[in-house]
């Protein structure tokens, strides 16, 4: 895959480091404006081809190989444990082997934005008994109860749950809460040049979730975003996060996490922040990634019938072109110039244009509809989008899992969703914590 630099966002940092023009940004940088221009092409890449090659070899994306230099200096100056006839799992000390891990009791967990139940599903399979989930989306909160119906599915506004107290949703006998989850809403914040408390950010959805917290205090919690969450405003809304769940008294971790990794036939990323409780002297491991990475193939056979969306007749032509792994270049330039439009000039790959999957890799990452022209995902073999099963089988879903609502919205809860198995995996290696806690 090649990269390219994004001018946008190098202008919107250039905006938050008062950097005017590009003039500007060359006398800063000690070269001339037209370096500065070819460093902004289109044309030009920011990495060497042989890296290039390794992250397409390994398939990873450069951020979560690379490392600051200061950092590699301070771990190599730091005391190493020698590792003499080490055992693989010394070797994945800082993982664990999901496998191996069993809850001790029934812990109790509470779910905030639920969705149509990606997440509470893997964590139910990893062992959790959910005493509540929150979700405001009738169409939703209605599939869960249509799956779940002995679930207590609290429909309504995190913000009014938040502000009357969640304790007063919850069964009278629901005593501690272990656990604690949710994906809210990525968010700007005020700075003000200052050092922000949680009231300071009231009004956004972090607000909420952090305050649930706080009212429930659990053992640990887990908050699930988008992967643009590490770079939003630079870095600081994410540090803000964590400065306030530091302050409340827990100790906080990011993490990136591939669902590819963890048996989910598509290369989807999120960023999770995993608390802890500060009273609790446990660690945290990331679950080891499984051995075997799932595609396309392995989990798109007998898929029950369901409805799909269609292409209109003029695109189905274009698509009929498109190979299996292939996208917009694999058409004639004539036919990509005018399906294209003013997008075949841009910069950036655009690879997700025109873009119809293969058997034998997994599925790019779903959106809310599956026929959007700038994240195509076309069947392998028939000139169409996936049907909503098919959606769910990419996520994971087990195919007893309904979804309500029209055909539109079962592909919107679904392609927001946690992949099933990603969440039973990221749920059991909790549970690592959680047992730890109980045999101390």
């Amino acid at each position: 895959m090649e990269y390219v630099i994004d001018r946008e966002k190098v202008r919107m940092v250039m905006e938050t480091r008062d950097i005017k023009t590009q003039a500007e940004l060359a006398e800063r940088m000690g070269v001339t404006k037209n370096q500065v221009s070819v460093l902004l092409s289109s044309r030009s890449t920011p990495i060497k081809s042989c890296y290039q090659k390794l992250f397409d070899i390994l398939d990873v994306d450069p951020s979560t190989v690379i490392k600051p230099r200061e950092e590699h200096r301070a771990e190599r100056r730091a005391p190493r444990k020698r590792l003499i006839n080490c055992t693989e799992d010394d070797l994945f000390a800082d993982y664990v082997d999901t496998a191996k891990v069993t809850a001790k009791r029934s812990y109790k967990s509470i779910e905030l934005f639920a969705g149509a139940g990606g997440l509470a599903l893997g964590l139910e399979k990893a062992g959790f008994s959910a005493q509540g989930l929150v979700e405001f989306d009738k169409y939703a909160a209605a599939t869960l109860r249509e799956n779940r119906p002995d679930w207590n599915v609290i429909e309504e506004d995190v913000v009014k749950v938040a502000e009357a107290g969640i304790r007063s949703y919850l069964p009278a006998d629901c005593g501690e809460i272990d656990f604690l989850s949710g994906g809210y809403p990525c968010q700007a914040f005020s700075y003000a040049g200052k050092k922000l408390g949680l009231e300071d950010v009231r009004g956004t959805m972090f607000f909420y979730f952090a305050k649930i917290v706080n009212e429930l205090r659990p053992k640990v919690f887990l908050a699930e975003n988008v992967r643009g969450l590490l770079t939003h405003d630079g870095g600081r809304t994410l540090k803000t996060m964590i400065d306030i769940y530091e302050g409340m008294g827990y100790r906080c971790e990011t993490h990136l996490v591939h669902a590819v990794d963890y048996g989910v036939a598509q290369k989807r990323e999120r960023l999770i922040i995993v608390g802890i409780r500060g009273d609790l002297d446990v660690k945290y491991r990331l679950p080891k990634v499984y051995d075997k990475k799932l595609v396309l193939r392995d989990v798109l056979q007998n898929v029950p019938p369901s409805p799909g969306e269609k292409y209109p007749a003029k695109k189905e032509k274009v698509l009929k072109l498109v190979p299996p792994g292939g996208y917009w270049r694999d058409l004639p330039d004539d036919i990509a110039r005018e399906y294209m439009g003013k997008s075949y000039f841009s910069g950036g790959g655009r690879t997700g244009m025109a873009r119809r999957i293969s058997w034998d890799e997994p599925c790019l990452t779903l959106t809310c509809s599956p026929a959007q022209k700038q994240t195509e995902r076309c069947h392998p073999e028939e000139t169409r989008p996936f049907t909503v099963r098919e959606y769910a089988r990419i996520q994971s879903f087990p195919d007893e899992w309904q979804f309500s609502g029209s055909t539109s919205q079962q592909y919107k809860q679904i392609g927001n969703a946690v992949p099933v198995e990603l969440a039973k995996a990221i749920g059991l290696s909790i549970i690592d914590v959680l047992n730890q806690v109980e045999n101390q």
